[in-house]
């Protein structure tokens, strides 16, 4: 029997893991956090709490834009984009994630880099990451992130997704968050004043209430010059999808 208990764990940590990419399903659960009461968010009247742990769908009587513009894609609140990449390049790639998602650290594992080296560094594709937290681990973590100066977010983000296993669980794990965050030389102090900041927290909450009025429901998903994908993508995907631009094939959103 011992020799099954590895096998139980691992699966009920990819089952835990799933739950953290689909906006249909249910989230982390009853999740508690694990800050005091009085450091807790309430959820924003007309915004969207990142600690909640409220199911992620796009219905339920919220605004969805059909069809948005382009201009309706890249509009942004006061928090910075996190943009990777040449500002005027002809391909804009935004990527909706959770840093709880499995599916969104095989990106970053698997497709980021040829990318990275393939499209953002020729000057080819913008790439743009916002924080679309599910559950109040991953909104918890997102603060932590934003936590961070801009040369370092893609470094932290990085690790927290590399690093799931350390600090994803049914609790909310301010120690094991912090701890990631350490490595990019955010301190202790400096990430329970990051989670206090309610100016901070409304502002994700405009990021991903945003996007969920742009119709992301789940992560990761992805709009491509104002065109939303709800799915995982891989190299191939994206050069089918790039390619046929860059040679003027295929008209962008306008």
């Amino acid at each position: 029997m011992r020799n099954l208990f590895p096998a139980i764990i691992a699966a009920l940590t990819t089952a835990l893991l799933l739950t953290a990419c689909s906006g249909d399903g249910p989230s982390l659960g009853a999740i508690t956090s694990s800050l005091p009461q009085s450091e807790q968010t309430s959820p924003d009247k007309v915004g969207f709490n990142p600690f909640s742990s409220e199911p992620e769908t796009a219905s339920g009587g919220r605004e969805v834009i059909a069809n948005p513009t382009l201009a309706e894609v890249m509009l942004t609140g006061e928090l910075a984009e996190m943009s990777f990449g040449r500002t005027d390049a002809p391909v804009t790639l935004i990527k909706y994630a959770s840093l709880t998602c499995p599916y969104c650290r095989k990106f970053m594992l698997d497709t980021y880099p040829t990318f990275k080296r393939e499209y953002i560094d020729t000057g080819k594709v913008r790439f743009i990451i916002r924080e679309f937290p599910i559950g109040k681990a991953s909104g918890t973590a997102t603060v932590a992130l934003r936590c961070a100066s801009p040369d370092k977010y893609l470094q932290l983000y990085e690790k927290f997704l590399t690093q799931q296993a350390s600090w994803v669980s049914q609790e909310v794990r301010i120690d094991a968050i912090g701890a990631i965050a350490a490595q990019v030389g955010i301190t202790g102090d400096q990430l329970n004043a990051c989670l206090k900041n309610q100016a901070m927290v409304q502002q994700l909450n405009w990021v991903k209430e945003r996007g969920r009025k742009l119709g992301v429901i789940g992560t990761p998903n992805f709009f491509l010059n104002g065109r939303l994908i709800k799915s995982v993508i891989g190299m191939n995907e994206i050069r089918g999808l790039v390619d046929p631009i860059l040679a003027g094939k295929t008209a962008a959103v306008q």
